[in-house]
C-alpha cells in the first residue's frame, strides 16, 4: 500500500463507482473488498492507472465538492473525448473549463499538457488568448486552443 491513498466516501455506492471507475480507465483493477462480497461491501480497494484509491460505504453524512477533483492528462483530442463522454454518461454534469461531475458527485479535470504549456507562454498576448478560449469552453478542445495561440 502506497503511503498516502485518497479515500473516497459513498452513500451505498462505493462498489458501483469502483467497478465505473475501472470501466474507464485503462491499467484499472478492483484489488480487494471488505467484507468480500459486492452486497455487503464497506470498502472496495481499487487501482486507476496504477494509483491506489479506497471507496468507503460510510452513509449520507458527506458529499463530495469541487474543492476536490481529480486531474487527468489526456495526450490527444481523441482521449478528452472518450474520457469525457464515459464520465458524463448516465448523470454526470459538464462544468466549465474541462471540469465536470461523474454520476456519483465526484469532480474531474479533463485537460491535455499542452494546455498548461499554452498558458505558461512567455508571451502574455498568447497566454491570455489561449485562457480567453478555454473560459469559453466545457470539453477542452485542442484545436480551439491551438487556433487561440496562434
Amino acid at each position: 500500500m502506497k503511503k498516502i491513498t485518497p479515500f473516497l466516501w459513498f452513500d451505498g455506492t462505493a462498489y458501483e463507482a469502483a467497478k465505473f471507475y475501472t470501466s474507464v480507465f485503462k491499467n484499472s483493477k478492483i484489488t480487494n473488498t471488505i467484507p468480500g462480497t459486492e452486497e455487503e461491501v464497506m470498502t472496495v480497494t481499487f487501482e486507476l492507472d496504477g494509483q491506489e484509491y479506497i471507496a468507503f460505504n460510510g452513509g449520507p453524512m458527506f458529499n463530495f465538492t469541487e474543492a476536490i477533483s481529480f486531474f487527468i492528462n489526456c495526450e490527444t483530442q481523441e482521449e478528452i473525448d472518450d474520457t469525457w463522454n464515459k464520465l458524463t454518461a448516465d448523470g454526470g454534469t459538464e462544468g466549465m473549463c474541462g471540469w465536470l461531475t461523474d454520476k456519483f458527485g465526484i469532480s474531474w479535470q479533463v485537460a491535455p499538457p499542452l494546455l498548461g504549456q499554452l498558458l505558461g507562454d512567455k508571451d502574455p498576448a498568447k497566454a491570455e488568448r489561449v485562457m480567453l478560449a478555454m473560459m469559453q469552453m466545457k470539453k477542452i478542445i485542442i484545436a480551439d486552443l491551438e487556433k487561440a495561440y496562434a
